[in-house]
């Protein structure tokens, strides 16, 4: 993961000042990680379809963008048409607390550290941030995933209960 360069003034246009640059395997492949990068609901839908997540309705999804405390996506980066290849986003108060609720990294870029590395910048805004808590939201199939990078499964297994609107 390489920090924003500023003698990069085209990625700076089109990732804004916010984004960092994750390492690929292959040198001709940029991959940028941006916090200021408006994301497309499209994309984004095309994304967790890829993934396969249900689909929610765009104008749900933009709200819930909209009252995230962040936000990143990673794009494949081209001069002419960046791709969306990755996503996070969580919620939170930005002080206590915060929860991560969505990872996704294109089934074409998972296996290279890419969910890893999305992760990590995301971690290190909410520790700059100071947050003191962060939680993770996870399905079943991907806690192995969050394990292999640190975290902990509730160790009482009755500390936290989540409610789904029927």
């Amino acid at each position: 993961m390489q920090p924003a360069k500023s003698q990069e003034p085209l990625l700076n246009k089109f990732y804004g000042n916010e984004w960092r640059e994750l390492n690929s395997s292959n040198e001709r492949l940029r991959l940028i990680a941006s916090f200021d990068r408006e994301i497309d609901l499209v994309e984004l839908e095309q994304l967790c379809d890829a993934v396969g997540w249900c689909r929610r309705p765009q104008r749900r999804v933009r709200t819930a963008l909209e009252n995230s405390l962040l936000v990143i996506g990673l794009w494949r980066h081209d001069q002419r048409f960046p791709r969306l290849i990755g996503f996070a986003r969580c919620t939170g108060d930005g002080v206590l607390d915060a929860t991560i609720w969505d990872l996704a990294i294109h089934p074409l870029y998972q296996r290279s550290g890419l969910g890893k590395g999305l992760m990590l910048v995301l971690l290190e805004r909410l520790r700059f941030m100071e947050v003191e808590k962060i939680t993770l939201f996870a399905d079943a199939h991907a806690v192995r995933f969050y394990l292999s990078q640190g975290w902990d499964l509730e160790p009482q297994g009755n500390r936290c209960v989540f409610w789904y609107a029927r």
